[in-house]
Order: structure tokens, then sequence, then C-alpha cells
């Protein structure tokens, strides 16, 4: 079975949306702008690229992420490995034909057969709406998360609203480091 991992910049209060800088977020650019750049806070984004063994997007974090990190050398792992696209609007014409290899999953159905193949673990960038719905299905098995200093009110969060039963997670790695930020990773308790 095979290991899906929810990866995530959130601020102090769950949101997720825009952290570098993307258009339409009031906020947007938050990871940079108000945070002091500490390079070991980072260390967790280069060791996701050597152990994953497979990305997941959902439709949105695609289309962001293909136009920009086929061509960027800090992503040249991710170029070379499989890639899922959960979408149900997406079309194989839609898909870039310089990022590798890209199949289009329709259902959460679909996700959970994939966790049932060979293989290593699948990380999961960007994707608020695809992260709500894999958590609130029970197909998250960890969370990589470095938490900002922040508040930011509105935003896209991580995690949904849904009145669902209490979802136990464990603390298997964590740092805090000089700007406030905190990593924290979680393997979610089955």
């Amino acid at each position: 079975m095979r290991t899906l991992i929810s990866t995530a910049f959130i601020s102090l209060d769950g949101v997720v949306e825009g952290p570098g800088g993307e258009p339409g977020y009031r906020n947007s650019g938050w990871t940079f702008k108000d945070i002091d750049f500490v390079p070991e806070a980072y260390e967790i984004k280069g060791r996701e690229q050597k152990e994953a063994a497979a990305m997941m997007l959902g439709r949105a974090s695609y289309e962001a992420f293909s136009a920009v990190w086929p061509d960027m050398e800090e992503f040249a792992d991710y170029k070379v490995m499989p890639k899922y696209v959960v979408s149900t609007t997406l079309t194989e014409d839609d898909l870039v034909t310089n990022w590798g290899d890209t199949t289009i999953l329709r259902t959460l159905d679909e996700v959970a057969a994939l966790k049932e193949t060979d293989g290593g673990p699948i990380i999961i960038h960007g994707s608020a709406s695809l992260n709500q719905a894999l958590s609130d299905a029970g197909l998250i098995d960890r969370y990589h998360l470095l938490v900002f200093p922040l508040l930011l009110g509105a935003g896209k969060r991580l995690f949904s609203a849904t009145d669902k039963d209490t979802q136990k997670l464990k603390l298997v790695e964590h740092e805090v480091y000089a700007n406030g930020l905190q990593k924290n990773v979680f393997d979610v308790v089955r």
C-alpha cells in the first residue's frame, strides 16, 4: 500500500491559499513578505522530492504548477516522476507535454485504488479542495506542515469544516526555527 502525504505551507489559522504570490488572493505571497528566510526550515521540501515516488495534484494546482515547475531547477526531481491529477473536468488535451507522465483520476475511489498499488509515497502539493476531500475520506496518511506564525483570516483552508468524527494524528517529527516557522510532521492514526 502506498503512503499519501499532504505537504503544505499553512498559516496558524489554517490558510493555505496564495503562499507563493499567486494572483487573486488578498494576502498572496505571505510565505516570504513578512517572514525572514531561514534555509534550514525548507530542508523538508528537498527531502520530499527525494523520497516521493509520484505527485498528486488537483486541477487548479496542476494548471498553476505545470506552467512553471517543469523548467525550474529546484523542482527537477518532480519533472521525471509520475503525476496524478484528480479532476472531473481536465482532459488529456489540457496536460502539458514537458513534465513527464500524467494520469487523470476522476474519483476518490480511483485515488483509493492507486493507494493499493505497489510503489513509493505519493506527495500532494497545493490542492486545497483535493486535500479536504481526501482527508474527509480518510485517504491521507501523513501531513508535512510548515506552519507560519501568521493569522491570515479569510482564504482557502487545508482542512474542511465537515462535521465528522475525531481523526487522531501522531507527531513524528517537529522543529521550530528562528523566524517562528514550525515544521510538524504527523502520521494519521488508524
